[in-house]
């Protein structure tokens, strides 16, 4: 065998390694995207759970606030239904929005703020909203890592062969971008 076949045949194998390993890291990173998004699925369903709870709690104490509690189940009910990442982003917008409404609601009402069950449901719920965001965090981390391996050189090229595409980053709603008016 000539010197040249071997060349030849060093190189095929180089390339052929190369493809294996990018493609691995690209599967691996598409796979970590999705674990991420099941994590902030695993908040948001503890979320959902808390929920039920702490809108009764507020209905014993808030009977004439029934369309801000409505609001809360139908954001809740929203993003059950909505089976895209994109759409169960924007219905997680929805219910945080309804959830702040909620809290705000309670400030009117001083023996809900005093009852020890309502206190306990609204810090698990705001820890459960702390992992929330701390999934998202690096839901958007991971996204960030896959998102610059399937368009950066060489890599783009095994991903555009293999067919992987860029995934959406977790998003703020437009609203939740302005700013807070606190008002005395």
């Amino acid at each position: 065998m000539s010197i040249g076949w071997i060349i030849v045949i060093v190189v095929v194998v180089l390339l052929v390694l190369w493809v294996m390993g990018t493609y691995n890291s690209l599967v691996t990173l598409r796979n970590r995207v999705k674990d991420a998004w099941s994590q902030i699925d695993v908040q948001l369903k503890r979320r959902f759970d808390l929920i039920p709870n702490l809108v009764e709690t507020v209905k014993g104490y808030t009977k004439h606030e029934s369309e801000t509690l409505e609001n809360v189940v139908k954001a809740r009910n929203t993003y059950l239904s909505a089976s895209l990442p994109e759409e169960q982003m924007k219905a997680d917008g929805e219910l945080t929005k309804a959830i702040n409404k909620l809290f705000a609601l309670t400030e009117s009402y001083p023996d809900l703020k005093a009852n020890q069950n309502f206190q306990d449901l609204q810090k698990e719920l705001q820890q459960t909203e702390d992992k929330v965001a701390m999934s998202r965090q690096f839901y958007n981390d991971i996204v960030m890592q896959y998102n610059n391996k399937v368009e950066t050189v060489p890599s783009n090229i095994i991903a555009s062969i293999f067919k992987f595409t860029k995934e959406a980053f977790f998003q703020a709603l437009e609203e939740e971008r302005e700013n807070v008016k606190v008002k005395f």
